[in-house]
């Protein structure tokens, strides 16, 4: 296709070529792009740094990193619990004193209840000799309640008005009205540093020291990073790469291929190198990078979510 037939606009078709190139322009719809072996890390690459490890380790799940980039990385991670814990603990304590002076108000409330009921019940004394017996500026029982009654009745009815008019009030920005955002809750942080690759559960303990086996012993280091085959196989001296299948012995920490532990190590389950005896959680599979190929059994596509419009 020519790029004017890309570029047509009176064609009856909308094409793929023109879905793809509106849904790039409006900034909605799924993206999703084929990476290629420039954008996928090599195998003895650190999965933090992206650089080649200078001290490589491995997890338990294979993930490949810097002895000094993953101890930085646990020791931020614990950094960071230790000061959500610490804001934790402070949410806890102010819960604990508001939840402490609500159940001191109530109980004086209570308190104040129970005196005003206890106040009310108590009566004045009645003198034996004076019953009956009112003077000119006396006021009777009778009258006194009836003008208590009076006085009550327009309080009540000014106090009914005025809860009437604050709860009808339609002005929901004065300050009266407004309601108030409660704090976010903090929730209780977990303790345990977890894997920034597989989400697991992390220590350092667990982490296994890698031993590369050079091509050419007799290079330094920088004159072997600048090749593109810098490692074989300790047992078999096959080249290692991104398309060779590699695993880490934990007994002695070097790399073999998985062809070397399917048909030589599997047999007698022995370490060639230390000769230790193996378990099926002392051989650690090394989660390599992809080589470019759909065959390679590596994901290379990404993904970016965006919004959809819906019509």
């Amino acid at each position: 296709m020519t790029r004017h037939g890309k570029n047509c606009t009176a064609g009856a078709v909308y094409t793929y070529h023109e879905k793809k190139k509106d849904t790039a322009a409006s900034g909605y719809g799924t993206q999703s792009i084929r990476l290629g072996k420039d954008a996928i890390k090599d195998f003895d690459c650190c999965c933090l740094s992206l650089q080649t490890c200078k001290n490589p380790v491995v997890t338990p799940d294979g993930f490949l990193y810097e002895k000094q980039a993953i101890l930085e990385f646990i020791l931020h991670q614990k950094t960071e619990i230790a000061k959500k814990m610490k804001a934790y603990e402070k949410q806890k304590a102010a819960q604990r004193s508001s939840s402490q002076l609500e159940s001191k108000s109530e109980e004086r409330e209570r308190m104040e209840r129970f005196k005003s009921r206890e106040n009310s019940i108590v009566s004045k004394p009645i003198n034996p000799f004076t019953t009956g017996q009112t003077s000119a500026g006396e006021k009777t029982p009778a009258d006194s309640a009836s003008s208590s009654s009076s006085s009550s009745a327009p309080s009540s009815s000014s106090s009914a008005s005025t809860s009437s008019s604050s709860t009808s009030l339609p002005s929901f920005w004065i300050p009266s009205l407004t309601p108030e955002a409660k704090p976010t809750l903090i929730k209780k942080p977990s303790k345990v540093v977890l894997c920034p690759m597989s989400g697991r559960p992390l220590k350092m303990n667990e982490l296994i020291t890698v031993r590369f086996t050079p091509l050419d012993s007799s290079l330094d280091r920088v004159a072997l990073l600048t090749r593109q085959d810098r490692y074989v196989c300790a047992v078999t001296r096959d080249v290692l790469g991104n398309s060779v299948p590699c695993a880490v012995l934990r007994p002695s920490g070097c790399v073999v291929t998985q062809e070397c532990v399917l048909k030589l190590i599997k047999k007698d389950m022995v370490d060639p190198v230390s000769g230790d005896k193996l378990t099926d959680r002392d051989i650690v599979f090394l989660q390599r990078g992809g080589t470019g190929f759909a065959a390679s059994g590596v994901d290379l596509s990404a993904k970016e979510a965006r919004p959809v419009m819906m019509v």
